[in-house]
């Protein structure tokens, strides 16, 4: 991935950039002008379809989120047992990328790939860091809009959650039921079979 200018230097993307930050997949509570002084602290990146835009486990490159601008981008995780990647899900034009990363330097969490070649924005932990400085309100409001963000994704994956484990002991329950009948019929065989051999 490669990074060109900042996004101040394209008028028509700053523009772009910043409805795309104000929609429901990214930062919906931020005003139009709020938006825009969020995107002029942003840099622009090309990267072409297969490029790796974060990596699961990573730990140096964490300091910054994209925006999607242009382009698809599959959310993907490692899962034991499996030779490919698990695709988590896919990510289109006004999607971030990489929030928790932004604020706490932690290893990413997944695979961003890119899907088709695609155009982003990029905040790094520095910008985030002048912009706190400069428009502290703007960077105040970006930030509880992110935190919101990722409490509601927390909230749907405890729900998923939730809903796997009563499906795992439903199927376990399927499962015991099974076995008792398994054993049932095999006790009445074996008992058939010892009185016909008394029988005999």
């Amino acid at each position: 991935m490669n990074s060109t200018l900042p996004a101040a230097h394209d008028p028509y993307l700053i523009e772009l950039a910043a409805e795309l930050l104000r929609r429901p997949s990214a930062l919906a509570d931020l005003q139009a002008e709020e938006a825009r002084t969020v995107v002029s602290y942003m840099r622009l990146w090309q990267c072409d379809e297969g490029a790796v835009l974060l990596r699961e486990g990573e730990q140096a490159d964490t300091g910054h989120m994209l925006l999607v601008i242009d382009g698809e981008v599959s959310v993907e995780n490692t899962v034991v047992s499996r030779t490919d990647p698990l695709i988590v899900t896919v990510l289109g034009p006004g999607s971030l990328i990489g929030e928790m990363g932004l604020l706490d330097g932690a290893p990413r969490a997944a695979s961003c790939i890119a899907m088709t070649p695609v155009q982003a924005a990029s905040l790094s932990r520095g910008a985030l860091r002048r912009l706190m400085i400069d428009e502290p309100a703007v960077a105040a409001k970006l930030l509880a809009n992110i935190s919101q963000g990722m409490a509601q994704r927390l909230r749907e994956a405890g729900r998923q959650q939730r809903v796997y484990s009563q499906l795992v002991r439903a199927m376990q329950e399927e499962i015991n039921e099974l076995n008792h009948q398994l054993q049932q019929v095999m006790g009445g065989a074996l008992n058939r079979a010892a009185r016909q051999s008394d029988q005999d």
